[in-house]
């Protein structure tokens, strides 16, 4: 399996986004612009593009950075009920025929504020099943003609798309990545997903999941092409390993003063694969070689929760031992976003891609 290397845009209204230091606001396109071809020229695959009621469209922000670089692939957040499936088949499909095939979608189930776009609640298991429908019916339309569709949340009937992904006639289509750690959310990446994104999880808890959802692709009679799994996770890096902890028990520090403002990103305990992520500060304050699990006491949220923390050596080791895990998608980040996407590209992705050499 190919190895892919992604980077983060926060794609928000508010600076000071997880302690970045910018002083803009990432609506601006040209900013935006400027850390995609950054992530381009630095070895990046491309970027994860947030979602919420609140944020940009990512979406339009997404096309927009596609026309603005050559090689970029925009993992683009979405959600069900913000789309009906067949309008989101037929944007994507559209974007990944005029990107020529540079278009990742990430489907997001989790709370928002949904009944801002005008959804409505629902409860997990519901939520779940209609993005499953979702699903299916995108993945349909991406490779079928007439499609017809009568579920419980999204109906279709003799549905065809006019502009079908790039590579469409040899199977091909954007790749579906989807997080989650609740049993429902499980069962659909199992069956349906492409990518199963895991938050900054220790190694133990990575592999019990792994096995888990490989058993669920079985028992499930998974009909697609076997699952991938994939890591979003900060990583803290420098030149030497007093450095990064130094640098990493400051930025502690300065969450502990402004008591988690602008850092919580949302994330309630009630979502299981945060809850896992707050309790693993109960085991210790580092975990594995190092994983960080201090932030998480701080209104951290989401991949900022845990951080892996160390050397460019270090750090990579550390990645390593995901990916002998199977691990072979990487969601990394770290602020201020402009100045870690040139160190950590230039640092970190090459012991990735040749760990021998490393």
């Amino acid at each position: 399996m190919s190895l892919e290397l992604l980077w983060y845009i926060p794609n928000t209204v508010e600076a000071g986004h997880r302690g970045d230091d910018e002083a803009n606001k990432w609506t601006s396109l040209d900013l935006s612009a400027e850390l995609a071809q950054s992530a381009e020229d630095h070895g990046w695959g491309g970027a994860l593009l947030g979602t919420g009621w609140g944020r940009p469209d990512t979406f339009t922000v997404a096309t927009s950075l596609a026309a603005r670089t050559t090689r970029f692939k925009p993992l683009i957040a979405i959600r069900p009920g913000y789309w009906q499936p067949a309008h989101f088949a037929s944007a994507a499909a559209t974007l990944d025929q005029l990107s020529r095939g540079r278009v990742l979608v990430n489907i997001v189930s989790g709370q928002d504020n949904l009944a801002a776009y005008g959804d409505t609640e629902g409860d997990q298991a519901e939520r779940y099943t209609r993005t499953r429908e979702f699903m299916q019916i995108v993945r349909r339309l991406w490779t079928e003609e007439g499609v017809t569709f009568r579920g419980r949340y999204f109906t279709v009937e003799g549905s065809t798309l006019s502009l079908r992904p790039y590579g469409a006639e040899d199977g091909r289509h954007p790749r579906l990545y989807f997080g989650g750690a609740s049993a429902a959310a499980e069962q659909v990446s199992a069956a349906e997903a492409d990518v199963q994104l895991f938050w900054g999880e220790p190694l133990d808890g990575v592999a019990e999941r792994i096995d888990r959802l490989k058993a669920l692709t079985r028992s499930l009679g998974r009909a697609h092409a076997p699952l991938e799994f994939g890591l979003r996770i900060t990583t803290l890096v420098r030149d030497t390993t007093e450095e990064a902890w130094r640098d990493a028990e400051a930025k502690v520090a300065q969450m502990a003063a402004s008591a988690g403002k602008n850092l919580n990103d949302g994330h309630q305990r009630k979502a299981v694969g945060q809850a896992r992520l707050l309790d693993l500060a109960e085991r210790g304050e580092v975990l594995d070689s190092c994983l960080y699990t201090t932030p998480g006491k701080f209104g951290a949220g989401g991949a900022w929760t845990t951080w892996l923390v160390g050397s460019h050596d270090e750090v990579g080791a550390a990645l390593r031992k995901y990916q002998d895990l199977g691990i072979t998608h990487f969601v990394l980040s770290d602020t201020p976003y402009r100045h870690e996407v040139v160190r950590v590209g230039d640092q970190l992705l090459s012991r990735l891609r040749d760990p021998v050499a490393a």
